[in-house]
């Protein structure tokens, strides 16, 4: 007996490529898996070329040589490729997007926080915005990041290491309080 899965367009979160050198082929894979439309800067498409992997868009001002079929072209403008990807990406009502990225300005994505759901993998770490009262289960010994200071801060489930780093303190739950719109949490991959 076997199972056929339909996936939908936009069920999956969209990919966008800006740098990969410190990122894994084999998680890679794993963001490709159920074939998300797939956004790199033009840099990134000749590389996702060579491994083989179809690119939906790419983020440029220039004109591009055909790389491969079907490619559109999204422009950047004045702005970043990260800013024309999320404006593109929201306005077309994706709900969700990973970001693998070799540079990290938490400021460029704040805007897009409560707007689409983002999960950025930079520096060997997944990096995503959570709302107060935000509760995850992970095993003892994990440790988790905020990456801002947010004001009347309260955590369960966590202990202490630093200014704004925890561990888990037991396999369970943890849960985040602050009285701030939301909070960018990081966790080692």
């Amino acid at each position: 007996m076997s199972s056929h899965h339909i996936v939908r367009e936009k069920q999956e979160p969209a990919l966008l490529v800006l740098g990969m050198d410190n990122f894994e082929d084999e998680l890679l894979g794993q963001l490709l898996e159920w074939s998300p439309t797939v956004m790199v800067t033009q840099p990134m498409a000749e590389k996702l070329n060579a491994y083989g992997i179809k690119v939906d868009w790419i983020i440029t001002n220039d004109s591009i040589d055909d790389i491969q079929s079907d490619v559109k072209v999204l422009p950047v403008n004045n702005g970043s490729a990260l800013l024309a990807a999320l404006i593109h990406l929201t306005s077309n009502n994706f709900p969700s997007v990973n970001v693998v990225t070799d540079e990290l300005n938490l400021a460029d994505y704040a805007p897009f926080a409560n707007k689409i759901n983002l999960v950025i993998f930079y520096n060997n770490q997944k990096i995503y915005p959570v709302s107060t009262g935000f509760s995850k289960w992970k095993p003892a010994g994990e440790i988790i990041e905020l990456l801002s200071a947010p004001a009347e801060l309260q955590v369960t489930g966590l202990s202490t290491i630093d200014t704004n780093k925890f561990k888990t303190s037991t396999d369970g739950f943890f849960t985040l309080n602050f009285n701030a719109s939301f909070v960018f949490v990081a966790e080692n991959l």
